[in-house]
């Protein structure tokens, strides 16, 4: 499962959406479920598709701290690999069955491509919003507990008075990596006590 969090003024709504909108038509077919903040976009081909093996996976969006996290399924593959087995085995047998069958062939390679393709779809979704993998201005910044001057992360001492900013820099949650405050108790991902 690839996963992936986009920062910004980015809601799980709009991604859906975009998902909704690129790969609702041809022999694909997507629909939406779950609650505002936590959707499940299920993208898969048509039953009785004209061309191509079947393939079928979830995209999950829901609301994170400052923007969305986002989660790309596994693709079920194993039709589209027989589809083009199949078409290997009827070319072999004779060459002339590779016309009759291009069709199949194009949309087996569109399927492979399905995972690239949704990522794609995504980020242009989240760069329409203005979001981005970037930290977001909240988690990219660290006040002075000194002298209470907005420093940007990773800065070893405070810009204004100096001081040593070593205790407001922010680290990861030990079991997803989310970029957390030394003052939270609790990973805002995933809910590890920290």
């Amino acid at each position: 499962m690839d996963q992936r969090i986009f920062h910004g003024n980015l809601k799980p709504a709009d991604v859906a959406q975009a998902l909704l909108a690129e790969f609702n038509r041809g022999n694909l077919r997507a629909q939406i479920l779950g609650q505002s903040d936590n959707l499940a976009v299920q993208i898969g081909t048509r039953p009785g598709a004209s061309s191509g093996g079947q393939t079928a996976l979830t995209v999950t969006v829901q609301k994170a701290p400052d923007g969305v996290l986002i989660q790309v399924g596994e693709q079920e593959w194993f039709s589209v690999a027989a589809s083009l087995g199949w078409t290997a085995f009827a070319a072999l047998r004779n060459p002339f069955n590779l016309i009759n069958r291009l069709d199949d062939i194009a949309q087996d390679v569109e399927n492979l491509q399905l995972n690239e393709h949704i990522w794609q779809v995504i980020t242009q979704a989240a760069q329409a919003a203005g979001a981005s993998h970037e930290l977001s201005e909240r988690l990219s910044r660290l006040t002075c507990e000194y002298c209470g001057i907005a420093n940007p992360v990773g800065e070893g001492a405070c810009i204004a008075c100096g001081a040593p900013m070593g205790k407001s820099q922010p680290g990861t949650c030990s079991n997803c990596g989310f970029v957390v405050k030394p003052n939270e108790a609790r990973c805002p991902n995933c809910g590890q006590v920290l």
